[in-house]
């Protein structure tokens, strides 16, 4: 016991009156343990809970987020008053200095503060399929400043959360299990309207990712410039992939067509020229 107080005592290093021994040292170390440990069995018991219970992962997934960072602010707060500096008394003497800190990084808070909601507000979840800036991104992890996701071409993107908070964003994921897609397409003048919609009508329910086939509808659009545009509307569950799933359903209308003589017109323009 007299080694071990001896060891506790030492001291590592001082500056001016403040003096840094091995049992603060110590100290930190078991704080820093003792969070991590008690963020592992708050994973564990809340993953497992997900599982028992089939609870939405997102959700889940966002109440662990919160949970961690309570924590870890309230692990830090521990680690200054073990190093000797007061909470209270840091924050009043620097207040000056946080309002300037804060101007500085007023995006970063911005983001934060976005975190923040997405987690406890939850209309955001892991996995949920979202159209940002035109781009579809499936979200991978929710974090405090950033969230991020893949796209369709396997290519991770970093999200900062305000950009979803604040702008427009599509939650594909939001829908029902079935969402409703269109293809357009346009045939030369004469075609058999009739012969045209019965092509478009099996070139779509060939796809096996059709989710029923009597829920397709093919339309006539209109009298173009120079073709008579249709429409296809089917719905599908392969959201993420849809466009894969549009240009499978293209390659087989364009089969049919040549099966079954149909023309897609390009273009046209009659210029007539008068003599002067």
């Amino acid at each position: 016991m007299e080694i071990l107080r001896d060891f506790l005592e030492f001291e590592l290093f001082s500056i001016g009156k403040y003096t840094l021994r091995a049992y603060t040292l110590v100290t930190i170390l078991i704080v820093f343990a003792v969070t991590k440990v008690i963020l592992w069995l708050i994973k564990k018991a809340l993953f497992r809970k997900h599982k028992i219970n089939s609870l939405d992962l997102g959700n889940t997934y966002a109440l662990f987020q919160i949970i961690k960072y309570v924590i870890w602010v309230i692990a830090f707060g521990l680690l200054l008053e073990t190093i000797g500096i007061k909470v209270t008394v840091l924050i009043a003497g620097s207040a000056a200095l946080l309002v300037g800190v804060g101007l500085g990084l007023q995006q970063t808070f911005n983001d934060i503060i976005s975190g923040i909601i997405l987690l406890s507000e939850r209309s955001i979840k892991i996995g949920d399929v979202l159209e940002i800036d035109n781009d579809v991104v499936r979200i991978q992890e929710i974090g405090l400043r950033t969230s991020s996701g893949s796209n369709r071409d396997e290519i991770t993107i970093i999200i900062p959360n305000s950009l979803i908070t604040t702008n427009k964003v599509i939650n594909w994921s939001h829908q029902s299990r079935k969402t409703r897609f269109k293809i357009n397409v346009g045939v030369a003048y004469g075609s058999d309207v009739e012969l045209v919609m019965k092509v478009l009508m099996e070139s779509a329910v060939e796809h096996q990712d059709i989710y029923d086939e009597n829920l397709v509808d093919i339309r006539f659009l209109d009298f173009g410039n120079s073709s008579l545009n249709f429409q296809i509307l089917f719905f599908s569950e392969n959201i993420f992939r849809i466009e894969k799933v549009k240009s499978d359903i293209r390659k087989i209308i364009n089969r049919k067509f040549i099966e079954n003589n149909i023309s897609i017109p390009f273009p046209q323009m009659d210029v007539h020229i008068k003599k002067g």
